[in-house]
């Protein structure tokens, strides 16, 4: 059973905890548009160039597995 005393120091706790949340948030260095739009596209090619790899190598790892179990 939580008591009162109890409750105050969660709740103390808590508004420390986004107080600290909120000055180191304002320390960030957000990107701008330009920023933003040139890393996204870095992720998107990257994210496809791995997508066409895998697939390259599951198909050529199938081919060899047919081939052998055939």
């Amino acid at each position: 059973m939580t008591t009162q005393a109890n409750t105050n120091t969660k709740a103390n706790n808590l508004r420390k905890y986004l107080r600290g949340v909120k000055s180191e948030l304002k320390k960030v260095s957000w990107p701008n548009r330009a920023e933003l739009k040139n890393h996204t596209s870095v992720v998107i090619a990257a994210s496809l160039l791995a997508t066409i790899v895998l697939w390259l190598l599951d198909t050529f790892f199938g081919y060899g597995l047919n081939f052998i179990i055939r």
